[in-house]
């Protein structure tokens, strides 16, 4: 608002002035004026925003924390909060696209995915995001989360989803010829449904 006012003052000012002035025409003292006075404000401003932002990332304790792994071309997933101690094993699976061979009534082309990522709403879920081979972005719209995975390198993000439903996603960095076969589905349900989710997969890795 300072800096509107202030060119508008100077605007309205050159308009209504009778008088020429030559040096104001072009004046490079007061061309360098204009540019570093937003310049100073803004970075007055940076400084305290980028402080607060790191602050919120670090500030909520998250209830669920899961690890993502990006492959050529799938993702694999862990849910390394859930230990299973009769098999000594964690939830941990592939989540591969669904062939156009496969689909079925109901089941979107190229965005689905034969094992959903599974989380409760209004939880605080963080997600850990890496790559075995190449760089990746784990990227999911509607939920207003991406980061791109790095390999040798550990991302986050965080979101707390306020209704449950399925979520669609896409890998967003060029990684390769079949770039666009690696997709992303987060379905989101109760939390009562979430941990006899969790119940019947590690029975399912036991008995497999």
């Amino acid at each position: 608002m300072f800096i509107i006012r202030f060119v508008g003052y100077i605007i309205v000012r050159i308009i209504y002035n009778k008088y020429i002035n030559i040096n104001l025409l072009e004046s490079q003292i007061i061309e360098c004026i204009w540019t570093i006075i937003p310049a100073v404000i803004l970075i007055q401003i940076a400084i305290p925003s980028l402080l607060l932002l790191y602050i919120l990332d670090e500030s909520v304790d998250s209830s669920l924390t899961l690890k993502v792994l990006g492959h050529q071309w799938y993702w694999r997933y862990e849910y390394t909060d859930f230990w299973s101690v009769s098999n000594n094993t964690q939830i941990e699976f592939d989540s591969y696209i669904v062939p156009t061979n496969d689909l079925e009534r109901g089941i979107f082309r190229l965005l689905d995915v034969d094992n959903r990522t599974v989380v409760p709403f209004n939880v605080h879920v963080r997600m850990l995001i890496s790559s075995a081979d190449v760089l990746h972005a784990w990227t999911v719209p509607s939920l207003g989360v991406k980061a791109d995975a790095v390999p040798g390198r550990l991302n986050q993000v965080k979101f707390v989803s306020q209704r449950p439903g399925i979520f669609f996603g896409q890998c967003s960095e060029i990684c390769g010829a079949n770039h666009r076969f690696i997709p992303i589905v987060i379905e989101i349900i109760n939390s009562n449904s979430f941990l006899n989710w969790v119940v019947c997969i590690h029975e399912f890795s036991w008995s497999f």
